[in-house]
């Protein structure tokens, strides 16, 4: 007899399992920390709140007690939940649930309640992550966190440059409009209110990834998966050295007063080591800005599974030919890292070409 082997991976085989489950009975719902929008721990669960809609696939509150107990309460009441916990050690905030509760109500009801509930959780040597993990052990020795973000960012580009067929493309976007437009709105705003540049490129991409969509998303299990919303990934520097990129959610929709209290409460997070976890893993695209560096051109390097990077340079006064006449103009180079499984260089263009012709109207970025 001859058995068929299928190649699988442990993120595919569980989110067949819990497809199987959903469709095979109409009680199984599954819940949890990001579960639905975002596509759960790992990416366990992409698609299948699109599949079975909010009613069985339900995002809860940062309060693993809570939504535990939740989910045995829903079993008491016939239905059959699953529960996500993000990672094993974060299950210790539920452990009066699990062990007083789920494990011990059929018991002390001499067997006239049942409690059906699967709760589902990640494990694996050094990927424990909770906030009281640094407790666990010795403290860190001086220099080691930087150490520790130098190899993941050593491993996820390395993954990056060895399986993403990159392509690239650049362009000058003259400025000079832009600049006086937001210094005229700036010399009317106290200075703690006032915007940086910065939020005219994060409004611009998120509205230009609207025309060219297949930019703003994920590549994952061999294909292409749209990002539930626009949230661009702003690269931001960490004290003693590091980088991070978590997102401004639904950046295409916020104002430019909105992106610039969302970029600074960013910043003062990030320098603070106070970022969530879901921020880091929500950018459906990222934006770095080395221009105050002193960089011309920036060269990226897309972060695996998004599928595209734009990066901006330092604003320049550049000799700029119009109509005939040349005049000193600033202007700035933007470039695109973009994955040629879900695009090609026509629609590259095209978004460039939309990012260029948005900050050439500033007043509309509002």
């Amino acid at each position: 007899m001859t058995v068929a082997m299928i190649k699988t991976t442990y993120r595919e085989a569980m989110r067949a399992a819990l497809r199987e489950a959903l469709q095979r009975d109409p009680r199984v719902f599954l819940m949890g920390e990001d579960v639905g929008r975002y596509g759960g721990s790992y990416a366990v669960s992409m698609g299948l709140l699109a599949e079975f809609g909010e009613e069985r696939i339900r995002d809860t509150p940062l309060s693993e007690s809570a939504f535990v107990g939740a989910g045995i309460g829903a079993a008491l009441a016939g239905m059959r939940p699953i529960v996500e916990v993000m990672t094993v050690n974060f299950s210790l905030l539920a452990l009066d649930q699990i062990l007083n509760n789920a494990a011990t109500i059929r018991h002390m009801s001499g067997g006239q309640f049942s409690i059906p509930l699967v709760i589902r959780m990640a494990t694996g040597g050094g990927r424990q992550l909770a906030a009281q993990a640094a407790k666990a052990g010795a403290p860190p020795k001086p220099g080691d966190w930087q150490s520790q973000m130098r190899k993941a960012i050593a491993a996820a580009m390395a993954k990056s440059k060895r399986e993403i067929p990159h392509y690239y493309l650049g362009t000058e976007i003259e400025m000079t409009r832009a600049l006086a437009w937001l210094e005229r709105e700036n010399t009317q705003r106290p200075v703690t209110a006032r915007m940086l540049y910065a939020v005219l490129l994060i409004k611009a991409v998120a509205l230009a990834l609207r025309e060219v969509p297949e930019l703003n998303g994920f590549w994952i299990d061999g294909a292409f998966q749209p990002g539930p919303g626009i949230h661009v990934g702003m690269a931001v520097a960490m004290r003693g050295g590091g980088l991070v990129a978590p997102a401004i959610h639904d950046a295409d929709r916020k104002s430019l007063v909105q992106l610039m209290d969302d970029l600074r409460d960013l910043i003062t997070r990030v320098r603070s080591g106070r970022l969530k976890s879901s921020e880091m893993a929500d950018p459906t695209i990222t934006l770095t800005s080395l221009g105050d560096l002193g960089v011309e051109t920036v060269y990226g390097v897309i972060y695996p599974p998004q599928v595209a990077l734009i990066g901006f340079g330092r604003i320049s006064e550049r000799a700029w030919v119009e109509n005939g006449v040349v005049a000193c103009r600033r202007a700035v180079t933007a470039s695109l890292a973009a994955d040629h499984r879900t695009s090609d260089g026509h629609r590259g263009a095209l978004f460039l070409a939309a990012v260029n012709r948005l900050l050439q109207e500033p007043e509309q970025l509002q």
